[in-house]
């Protein structure tokens, strides 16, 4: 039996973009992936199929990861499903651009309930329940380096999270529970696309020596190598995947 088979990996936010690419390769790897989303059940679906058909095991899993109700029923639904959850990825955000002093509340505070309450909520259940050996992975970004305007309130929930994972780590003491970060860079996804011009997409292509965006596919990279054994010795770091841009 290899390191992954038959261990589940539960990915928040797992039905696109980079949750999608990242819970592919999971089950590439040889989990068992949960695939949660919030409302689109035809994308978590499309995301379970493609790894169904490609040999691996998945199954589609709703929850909204800012209401600590639905995370507990959904970490309760995955392992009387699948069994104990070995590894979490907290991918589930949203990104709302604006300037600090235009930035309406209402916003502001949906943006806070999903980046940062909602890991806050999954890691409280990973506290709780995720058996010695367990892998957690937040997804960060490298806006918290990069602190470029009309991102500020983004990245400080992102901030919020990278300091969890430290914490987190070290809360764990004794059970042998790695937690990191992964910290994007731009990353060509249909939510970097998004109301940009072509200008401005090539201006932020050139911002990494590699000269070229990141692609989903390499931040699941990062991921599956914290998630599997050659990761076993990182512990409590926030890993920026961003080609050089910082």
């Amino acid at each position: 039996m290899t390191y992954s088979e038959g261990r589940v990996a539960l990915v928040t936010g797992g039905s696109r973009g980079i949750g999608a690419e990242i819970s592919k390769r999971l089950a590439a790897d040889g989990f068992i992936v949960a695939v949660n989303y919030l409302s689109n059940l035809d994308a978590a679906t499309a995301v379970v199929d493609e790894i169904v058909s490609s040999g691996g095991n998945a199954f589609a899993v709703a929850a909204d990861i800012s209401s600590l109700s639905d995370v507990a029923a959904m970490f309760a639904t995955v392992e009387k499903r699948s069994g104990p959850i070995a590894v979490l990825v907290n991918n589930a955000g949203i990104m709302e651009l604006a300037p600090i002093a235009n930035m309406d509340a209402e916003t502001f505070d949906r943006m806070v309930s999903i980046n940062f309450t909602g890991t806050f909520n999954s890691l409280q259940q990973a506290a709780r329940q995720m058996a010695e050996g367990g892998r957690v992975i937040n997804i960060s970004s490298s806006l918290t380096r990069l602190k470029l305007p009309t991102y500020g309130p983004y990245a400080a929930t992102k901030a919020a999270v990278e300091t969890l994972t430290a914490i987190f780590s070290r809360e764990l003491k004794g059970r042998n529970i790695t937690v990191n970060a992964v910290a994007p860079g731009p990353t060509a996804t249909e939510l970097f696309f998004k109301g940009k011009s072509d200008q401005l997409i090539s201006n932020i292509t050139r911002m990494a020596p590699l000269e070229r965006l990141g692609r989903p596919e390499d931040i699941a990279a990062v991921v599956s190598f914290l998630a599997g054994p050659d990761g076993a010795w990182v512990n409590g770091q926030t890993l920026f995947a961003n080609g050089g841009a910082i």
